[in-house]
């Protein structure tokens, strides 16, 4: 399990095959025939995009479920997600995978609001101005901050294939981090800032894997298993990501596994849905949430493959879990979660018209959920947040 805009990502495997994005991140191109079909996001504000090459496909559009259309070439859309509180204003392309810094003061997204191909931005999160992180002709994308605030992590193509680089926050010193044939995507730094987690594509692979590295040039590699869009958590050795139910389908859950003395240990499916796939996972600033997208199935009823399309929401639930609550209202494209140091949470939406950052806080007030488990409340306007909780273990909010 996006509104990201880039090259691509990898194939249909377990990250949601994203999940965006992924950017995002976090839509992909299918055969018109496919019912399933995920909406193409215009990012050009409807001029023409160009486009870029995967290296596991030669051809193709990668989205939030990793999934790749063979036969056409398209472009890597990253989600972000939508809410109470907007913060960038833009009405020609697209600003999306945002990341806030470690104080939460400052934000840096990748955006098409100057090129065709998505640049990296920063800014404060509630002024007006932009500072350009990157410029350039590739596509840079899914950027994340170092525990310091002083260094981004991203995703770019500039070097043919998707790679991890790592910036500092004024724009200098750019070091590739992988560099290798097949497709690396989603950044995230350890609570150390020494080592990244990322997934990745082999050429000619058909499942997107999670991999660890040093956050230098030249540093060890470590395959740690499958999956897709990984989170590492801000307290300890734990990695969140997402992962198909059933090998080759869009129904995503979401799973940790634990670093032990460096190898990955128990993987764990913390949280699954029959009624949607849950994608692009993140966690909150003291470890103790998480966030991801859900998307339905589409009106039609087909739920072999979910759509991401017009409609996603942002939920939230426990670490373990529980207390699954519904924070968006169901009539947008809401996506790619990011929590700021205070529980606020950050998101790409296209409720405006066209896709820009907006935030909101949780609400506290959480409908009583009956031993049933099924939806109960209705969604709340003013706080954008409604209930739909499961399983019924537990106490719901905080």
């Amino acid at each position: 399990m996006s509104s990201i805009l880039c090259k691509a990502n990898r194939s249909r495997d377990s990250w949601l095959g994203i999940a965006v994005l992924t950017l995002l991140w976090t839509g992909c191109a299918h055969h018109d025939n496919d019912p399933m079909k995920t909406a193409r996001d215009d990012r050009s504000g409807g001029s023409g995009q160009s486009r870029s090459v995967l290296a596991a496909m030669k051809a193709g559009r990668v989205d939030m479920f990793g999934e790749v259309s063979e036969g056409l070439v398209g472009d890597y859309f990253a989600r972000s997600a939508v809410s109470l509180r907007q913060h960038t204003f833009i009405e020609e392309g697209g600003d999306y995978d945002p990341d806030l810094s470690p104080d939460g003061k400052r934000m840096v997204f990748s955006s098409t609001r100057h090129n065709l191909n998505p640049d990296l931005y920063v800014k404060n999160v509630d002024g007006v101005a932009v500072t350009q992180l990157t410029s350039d002709a590739s596509s840079d994308v899914q950027p994340a901050f170092d525990p310091s605030g002083r260094l981004v992590a991203f995703a770019s193509d500039r070097g043919g294939s998707w790679d991890i680089w790592v910036v500092s926050v004024d724009g200098s010193r750019p070091i590739q981090v992988t560099n290798g044939p097949g497709d690396e995507l989603h950044p995230s730094w350890s609570n150390d800032g020494q080592r990244l987690v990322f997934c990745s594509l082999p050429t000619g692979g058909g499942q997107w894997e999670l991999w660890i590295a040093d956050a230098m040039a030249g540093g060890s590699q470590t395959f740690i298993g499958y999956g897709l869009f990984p989170d590492w958590s801000p307290r300890d050795d734990t990695i969140l990501y997402q992962r198909a139910r059933v090998r080759g389908t869009r129904w995503f859950s979401l799973w940790t596994l634990e670093l032990i003395d460096g190898e990955p240990s128990y993987p764990t499916e913390v949280a699954s849905s029959s009624a949607h796939a849950m994608i692009l996972p993140t966690w909150s600033s003291d470890g103790e949430w998480i966030a991801y997208t859900a998307v339905a199935p589409d009106p039609a009823g087909v739920i072999e493959r979910p759509q991401v399309g017009e409609v996603s929401d942002i939920w939230m639930m426990r670490a373990d879990g529980r207390s699954r609550t519904r924070l968006t209202d169901g009539f947008a494209g809401n996506y790619g979660a990011t929590f700021d140091n205070l529980r606020r949470i950050y998101f790409t939406s296209g409720r405006a018209g066209h896709e820009n950052v907006w935030s909101l806080v949780p609400s506290k007030a959480v409908p009583y959920i009956p031993e049933s488990g099924r939806i109960t409340g209705t969604p709340d306007r003013r706080n954008m947040a409604s209930t739909v909780i499961e399983p019924t273990t537990g106490q719901e909010g905080e």
